[in-house]
């Protein structure tokens, strides 16, 4: 059986790489940084990012994408956003034709303002079928098995009931969908979305304010998502609302932990120094706001947010001004 590349060392990588092995795949997981790969061989584990957690015996972590590309049959891509397009390009070149490449990553590309099934598609010039996989998933969960339902979207129906097939397990369930747009705009507005929510408990503004943030946001995603071709009935499902309320609600998002600080009043520098891992939503605030006036589409909530994130207004001014918009009709 043909090997699963990995690539992205982080807790999502690492996350899907125990998920793939613990079903029986033999998996190789390249991470960037080789001090990081010989912290993981050494311990059986990523304790940097996903400590308390063993990898089992058929992940092999590697710092060579030469050596995790070789034969792989799937190469899934978990890197932060912002790094995505030079991980893609170094790798592209030793993808095979008949390679699937699963997108696991959640962002917009800042300058290009591209989505991420978009720059892989680029930076392999189409010669691999790209399947997004997105939904409302910790990566602590899913590395513990507990259940979890995502969604895998792609154009090539074919490719994406292969990654249906092969990465499905008791914990795991797999939907199809052929929305691209409409999969990852969901994806990565639930961040933007998300530092909103954490602003909201950091204020201590209570359960109201909460429920309409999340539904507020929800009607913002999907004004984009349609601007890019994207289907108003799949944010409604799991990579919409599904991944919203857990980003919104949990206690592992990081998003929401961005906006709780940033609501306690500590400024975003402080915030993201103190933080291992990517908080995706601070780079797509701006980005999604960028994609939105191409569009002709108004973002109040992102527009807010990165006022408080750029320190241009506080969190209760933010939400001062998004409570005293023009009353409307709830369906425009």
């Amino acid at each position: 059986m043909n090997p699963v590349a990995v690539l992205g060392g982080g807790s999502w990588g690492t996350a899907l790489s125990i998920h793939l092995a613990r079903e029986g795949r033999r998996v190789r997981l390249w991470a960037r940084d080789p001090v990081l790969v010989d912290e993981m061989i050494q311990a059986s584990a990523n304790p940097r990012y996903l400590p308390g957690l063993s990898l089992p015996a058929s992940v092999a972590a590697t710092a060579s994408l030469d050596a995790a590309l070789d034969g792989a049959a799937f190469v899934v891509v978990a890197v932060p956003s912002h790094g995505l397009r030079a991980v893609v390009r170094a790798a592209a070149p030793m993808i095979a034709d008949k390679t699937v490449i699963v997108s696991a990553a959640k962002g917009l590309e800042v300058d290009s303002l591209q989505r991420m099934s978009q720059v892989i598609d680029q930076e392999t010039h189409g010669r691999a079928a790209v399947v997004v996989l997105s939904g409302p998933t910790f990566a602590a969960e899913v590395a513990r098995g507990l259940p979890a339902a995502v969604l895998v979207a792609s154009a090539d129906e074919g490719a994406a009931a292969r990654v249906q097939d092969q990465f499905r397990g008791p914990g795991l369930r797999l939907y199809a969908s052929d929305d691209i747009a409409g999969v990852e705009i969901g994806g990565a507005l639930k961040n933007v979305i998300a530092i909103g929510a954490g602003v909201v408990e950091g204020l201590g503004l209570g359960h109201n304010a909460m429920a309409a943030l999340i539904t507020r946001g929800l009607a913002e995603i999907s004004r984009l998502a349609c601007a890019e071709g994207g289907r108003r009935d799949t944010l409604a499902g799991l990579s919409g609302l599904g991944d919203l309320v857990l980003t919104c609600t949990g206690d592992l998002s990081r998003n929401r932990h961005v906006g709780i600080e940033l609501g306690r009043g500590r400024r975003l520098r402080d915030i993201l120094a103190g933080m291992r891992m990517v908080a995706e939503g601070v780079k797509t605030t701006g980005a999604a706001l960028a994609l939105g006036a191409r569009h002709g589409i108004e973002l109040p909530i992102a527009s807010q947010m990165q006022m408080v994130l750029e320190g241009r207004t506080s969190p209760a001014e933010a939400v001062e001004a998004l409570m005293g918009r023009r009353q409307r009709a709830e369906v425009e």
